[in-house]
């Protein structure tokens, strides 16, 4: 993984319940957490090869060491605005059961954080915001709010 992600092991995730390692991402001005075992690295952004007729969130393919991989980004998938890629962008590769290796472009990787079952909230979707299909948690570690992504759901076609 990249050597510019910190790992913080949450004071308060010292509870005997079960622990999942999230990956911290931004997307503008909010927090997004990626379980960490969808992620099979990171890497700085790279040339981009277009599909066409694909949709509009799809930006094209990638070839890493090899492998062919479809890259979307993650903002354009979540209805926000689109920005320009920055030198903090990176392209975080998943490997999903059902999807094979894909790749996502975010605005920034932060810190590798360690949640406990007592930090972590359900949430409900109520139809209101598009975005908050995709956010199967809350997670809360040094008094900030954490949106844990369901990165099936975010894959999906819907």
């Amino acid at each position: 993984m990249a050597n510019d992600v910190r790992v913080i092991d949450s004071e308060y995730a010292i509870d005997e319940g079960t622990k999942v390692q999230y990956i911290v991402i931004k997307l503008g001005d909010e927090q997004y957490g990626i379980d960490i075992k969808y992620v099979d690295n990171i890497v700085r952004m790279q040339s981009i090869t277009r599909v066409p007729h694909v949709a509009d969130y799809i930006k094209g393919v990638i070839n890493l060491r090899g492998v062919v991989i479809p890259v979307l980004n993650l903002r354009l998938k979540m209805h926000l605005e689109d920005v320009d890629d920055t030198d903090a962008s990176r392209i975080i590769i998943l490997k999903l059961e059902q999807y094979g290796l894909i790749g996502f472009i975010v605005d920034e990787v932060k810190e590798v954080v360690t949640l406990g079952e007592s930090q972590i909230e359900k949430t409900s979707y109520d139809g209101t915001e598009d975005k908050q299909i995709f956010v199967s948690a809350v997670g809360k570690v040094n008094n900030e709010l954490i949106s844990l992504l369901d990165m099936n759901v975010v894959c999906s076609e819907k």
